[in-house]
């Protein structure tokens, strides 16, 4: 029994030796079984090798002829395939262009081969392929092949009509080619082929032949006429309902038809009678008609009335459109062009260069003028998904009456604006056009990487059990947010719990999870995009523009989660600390707050104090005429320009509460308006206040030098200068608690974090976590005044050549008007030169020793001088009234507030040299 699988386990190749020691092997099965198994391994080890065929010396040389062959195959082939790849990474214009030129060069032999007697072997190619195939009509070969070519360089941005003009020319030429080959006779292949030449070619014998056999030629030639026919449709792209209006167009052209639009020019007058009248009627019809009942439902216009209601202004229906043989105005090439937009224009996206430049040119009233009229475009609404076309067109007419309302002659640099203040006198100041700014290309709102997302989230939910799906996700332009909804009796915590799973599921480390996402039933996943997309700081204003707020605070700061522009109102701040570690993209967002200002405001509307203690950050808006003063780099000076800015808001406030009000725009309404005046026999002359935007790019130098003065005018500045216009804009890079400290946290109510390097930055900056996960680079997290969480957004971007386009612009309308007094301190403590009498030098060598030493100290003095107690603390007065020291704290030294490096200065303002 045991003997049955061991020989069933045998190979093939031992049958027979196994079949004749069978016997043997039985036998000796019952006495030793356990040998067996060694005995066949010696048996199978044993075993001959196959015989070696004997040597062929033909097979060595075809194997030889056979890997030359090869590779000479393969080294032609790698020459061909690196040609092919030059020629994919070839530029598409150059390509197209090629193709026409080499049908160019084909029309020129071709037209050589028939037209003239070629000879050669060119000739006779031409003659055997071209002749050959279209018999007698080969002399209009070159003059097809010259026709697209010509086509393929004068229209090569209508790739698509290609494959209908080849369908069409393929039929108009088989049908004519069998029309002219039964026309001849219809010659056989009998006949020989020269009669097939003088006929209709191989491709009219092809065409012709199988319908005369089958049906003889009275059924054969119309059928061939009607093929024609289809192909000569096809190529001119005329459905045949529109045959008797292209033929009418046809005879108007040749003038054997009158052209109706002749007659038109006799009543000019009455057409533009027709457009006031049209205008005119426009405000009554907009709420006469076009309202849906109560009772129903219009999701278009509950769209519409939704959007109106976030801008701000009361709903405007459609409006009745003119007929369609009247001229294009302005208003109809706006809604043309805005009904070609999609819905990524309501995401907030820009509008496509083209379609935006429609409307540039075209006058509303007199068609002879080119006064620019902007393309509407409705304020950014974020949204999943994308809306459709119809949608867009419906609210894009809505808008389109408000550009009827101002007639050509009150077209001026200064648009009216509701807080905005005017240049007075003469001067004439335009804004910088949004046509320095750069556009930026439509937003993605769906890739392949967020597909793997999706997945990826899902497979973790699967693994760990937990009942929740993704429902959806908001593209941004650095982070998507993925939306989670939970099943019945999960907890949130489940979610939270897999952070670090959900990161290594996704590949990334910087994932933020949001629970509950503001306003859903949601649990929100914001994980970094692999494709980050650039934010252009021209897109976030046009948007401002084609939102119609003209306010001049206004700025751009970028683009949220959602998809759409983030721009806030500094006026409604008040004040805003921007933080964030180097590199985070904290420099790239004061450039668009200062160009924002410059793109929007006039000099008069606002005016800047820019302090730069790097001295390089600052330097491009040098010599701009909405500074009142120079850029300060000196920390010293701008602690001083802080105190003027305290002074200023001083009499402000006085001048409000002389005249009862209390607010800054209140009382420049008034003065504009003439409500308020100088009492009599006053010589002043009230004019409105401009906005006072003071930026400070790097807070922690001033904190360092004079910690106690800059921190005692932020704090006054931010406790009371909203109300007079006054407002701060705070940057720095070391968001630590002796820079940010309490006292200005509490009154600078608005924060903008970028990336930290620790959550205790983000604990300073935003009271709560989160910038330390952001990304860099402009991803930050916004969030103002009275909002509980923060927003957030990837900032805007303006380059150095944006920024000096605008700057040059600014500086070419009017020069800077700088205040004297800003960086001028008090000098009440200082004006006591009179009293150092004989002690200068005395004086100047205390000061050296104390500066030197950083030491203050009383006993010091009288052991380095050899003075006496007396006049050693008579040192020490003078030296504390100049600022050199401090107070002093009893026994302890005093506080030297000067640094060595700024000796030399300390000693000529002693000497009275400065």
């Amino acid at each position: 029994m045991a003997s049955r699988p061991s020989a069933a386990k045998k190979p093939p190749a031992k049958k027979a030796a196994a079949s004749a020691k069978a016997p043997a092997k039985k036998a000796a099965a019952k006495k030793a079984p356990a040998k067996k198994a060694p005995a066949k391994k010696a048996a199978a080890k044993k075993a001959a090798p196959p015989p070696k065929p004997a040597p062929n010396p033909t097979g060595g040389i075809y194997r030889l002829v056979r890997a030359v062959w090869l590779g000479l195959a393969h080294a032609v082939g790698a020459v061909f395939r690196g040609i092919g790849q030059g020629a994919k990474n070839l530029d598409p214009a150059h390509r197209k262009d090629g193709i026409a030129l080499l049908l160019l060069g084909l029309a020129l032999i071709v037209a050589a081969g028939t037209w003239s007697n070629l000879r050669g072997p060119v000739g006779d190619l031409v003659e055997i392929i071209v002749t050959g195939a279209f018999g007698r009509l080969d002399l209009l070969v070159p003059i097809l092949l010259a026709v697209i070519g010509v086509r393929f360089i004068r229209h090569p941005e209508k790739p698509e009509a290609n494959g209908r003009i080849v369908i069409g020319l393929s039929a108009l030429v088989i049908g004519v080619l069998g029309q002219v080959h039964i026309a001849v006779g219809s010659p056989a292949r009998s006949d020989g082929m020269q009669a097939i030449r003088d006929a209709g070619g191989l491709i009219g014998w092809g065409a012709a032949t199988p319908l005369t056999y089958t049906m003889g030629e009275v059924l054969a030639v119309p059928l061939l006429v009607l093929l024609t026919i289809f192909g000569l449709l096809v190529v001119t792209a005329t459905p045949v309902n529109a045959i008797p209006q292209r033929l009418r167009l046809l005879g108007i052209k040749l003038g054997i038809l009158p052209d109706p639009d002749e007659d038109d020019d006799e009543v000019t007058e009455d057409d533009l009678r027709y457009d006031d009248q049209w205008r005119e009627a426009l405000p009554a019809a907009r709420g006469r008609k076009r309202r849906p009942a109560p009772e129903a439902y219009d999701p278009d216009s509950a769209e519409q009335e939704a959007l109106s209601r976030r801008r701000g202004r009361p709903r405007r229906s459609a409006v009745p459109q003119p007929e369609m043989n009247r001229p294009m105005d302005a208003v109809d090439v706006a809604a043309a062009a805005a009904a070609a937009l999609d819905g990524a224009v309501l995401h907030g996206m820009p509008p496509s260069p083209i379609v935006a430049d429609l409307t540039q040119g075209v006058s509303v009233g007199d068609r002879a003028e080119t006064t620019p009229v902007p393309t509407p475009v409705p304020a950014a609404r974020p949204k999943q998904e994308r809306l459709p076309k119809s949608e867009v067109a419906d609210l894009t007419k809505a808008e389109v009456p408000d550009l009827t309302k101002a007639a050509p002659d009150e077209a001026r640099d200064l648009p009216p604006r509701a807080e905005q203040l005017q240049l007075s006198g003469d001067i004439t100041y335009s804004l910088p056009s949004l046509d320095l700014l750069e556009r930026g290309g439509p937003g993605k709102s769906r890739s392949a990487a967020n597909d793997a997302v999706v997945e990826s989230l899902t497979t973790v939910f699967t693994e760990f059990k937990v009942d929740a799906r993704v429902t959806g996700f908001t593209r941004g332009p650095t982070v998507t947010r993925y939306e989670v909804e939970l099943g019945p009796a999960v907890k949130v915590e489940r979610i939270t719990a897999l952070t670090k799973n959900i990161a290594y599921a996704v590949a990334s480390p910087d994932v933020r999870i949001i629970s509950p996402i503001p306003g859903k039933s949601a649990v929100g996943i914001e994980i970094p995009n692999t494709d980050r997309e650039m934010v252009n700081l021209g897109d976030v204003l046009r948007l401002a523009a084609a939102a119609e707020d003209d306010h001049p605070m206004l700025v751009a700061l970028g683009k949220d989660v959602e998809g759409g522009y983030v721009m806030a109102n500094i006026a409604k701040m008040p004040h805003v600390l921007v933080a964030g570690a180097t590199g985070s993209g904290k420099s790239s967002c004061i450039n668009c707050l200062i160009t924002s200002v410059m793109m929007r405001a006039t000099p008069e509307d606002v005016r800047m104090v820019l302090v730069d203690p790097k001295r390089v950050e600052l330097t491009a808006y040098e010599g701009i005429p909405h500074l009142i003063t120079p850029i300060i780099t000196n920390p010293k000076r701008a602690a001083e320009a802080l105190q003027w800015v305290v002074r200023e808001m001083d009499l402000r406030y006085d001048d409000l509460a002389a005249y009862g009000y209390r607010h800054i725009d209140d009382f420049n309404e008034a003065v504009r308006v003439g409500k308020v005046k100088a009492p009599e026999g006053s010589e002043r002359e009230l004019q409105p206040y401009p906005y006072l935007l003071v930026i400070v790019d790097e807070l922690a130098d001033l904190m360092m030098v004079a910690p106690r003065d800059v921190e005692d005018a932020i704090v006054r500045i931010t406790q009371l200068a909203r109300a007079a216009g006054i407002h701060l804009v705070l940057a720095t890079q070391r968001p630590s608690v002796d820079v940010v400290t309490g006292l200005i946290k509490a009154n600078v109510p608005s924060r903008l974090a970028f990336a930290t390097s620790s959550l205790a930055d983000s604990r300073v900056i935003l009271d709560q976590p989160g910038a330390e996960k952001l990304i860099g680079k402009g991803d930050g997290l916004f969030l103002p005044m009275g909002a509980n969480k923060p927003t957030r957004m990837q900032g805007a971007f303006v380059t150095e050549e944006e920024v000096a386009a605008v700057v040059q612009h600014c500086k070419d309308q009017m020069a800077p008007v700088f205040r004297d007094d800003v960086t001028v301190g008090t000098k009440q403590k200082k004006e006591i030169d009179e009293e150092i009498g004989d002690d200068l030098d005395l004086l100047c060598q205390a000061a050296e020793l104390v500066v030197s030493t950083q030491f203050g100290s009383t006993s010091m003095l009288q052991r380095k001088l050899r003075v006496g107690f007396a006049k050693a603390g008579r040192l020490m007065d003078l030296m504390e009234s100049r600022g050199i020291v401090g107070p002093s704290e009893g026994s302890k030294a005093r506080d030297v507030l000067v640094k060595p490096d700024e000796l030399d200065g300390v000693l000529a303002v002693i000497r009275g040299e400065a």
